[in-house]
């Protein structure tokens, strides 16, 4: 099995949100769990990927061509997927990955969650899908995922296809879960 993770290129403020990305890398290699990522060595993606290696985890990271000064492709890799864009990135990532989780980040790691919520929603996986809740950071998207469902702009099942979680263990458990009753 394999977790797509979604993360910042920058640490982020608080110290939580690379500690959690430090401890969900060494989570998933303890597991035996590879990780997908985007291929950096800065911000929480760094600090996944390298907690994962450090733990003896397999890491495959996908970084286009045109990021690979800016986010600084990481050499330390199982393999790193070099591709032209960032459409073949998202694609590859998804090839690669059994389930995905979304760990505090910026606008890409939004961008990264949204289209695979998306594919879930219509169809075109049917992989689990989470935010790894660090401080309380995804709160406001969660209340606004429940307003678009009040709004009746979002299916609930829909709404019910992203799983929350504020704790690394708790959320792969449920993965767990979740991948044993889909096969």
């Amino acid at each position: 099995m394999r977790v797509c993770v979604f993360c910042g290129s920058r640490p982020g403020r608080a110290n939580e949100y690379v500690e959690t990305a430090r401890t969900f890398g060494r989570l998933l290699a303890e597991r035996g769990i590879g990780l997908v990522y985007g291929g950096a060595s800065v911000g929480t993606m760094g600090e996944v990927a390298d907690a994962a290696l450090a733990a003896g985890g397999e890491v495959h990271g996908v970084i286009p061509q045109q990021l690979m000064a800016r986010e600084i492709g990481h050499n330390g890799l199982t393999e790193l997927h070099v591709v032209d864009s960032m459409h073949e990135r998202k694609a590859k990532m998804a090839e690669l990955s059994d389930a995905f989780v979304a760990l505090p980040g910026g606008i890409g790691t939004m961008e990264e969650l949204f289209e695979v919520w998306t594919w879930s929603m219509i169809g075109i996986h049917a992989k689990p899908l989470a935010l790894l809740d660090v401080k309380g950071f995804y709160q406001p998207l969660v209340s606004f995922a429940d307003h678009m469902v009040a709004e009746e702009f979002l299916r609930e099942d829909a709404r019910e296809m992203l799983v929350v979680e504020d704790d690394p263990v708790r959320l792969l458990d449920r993965f767990g879960a979740l991948c044993e009753s889909r096969s």
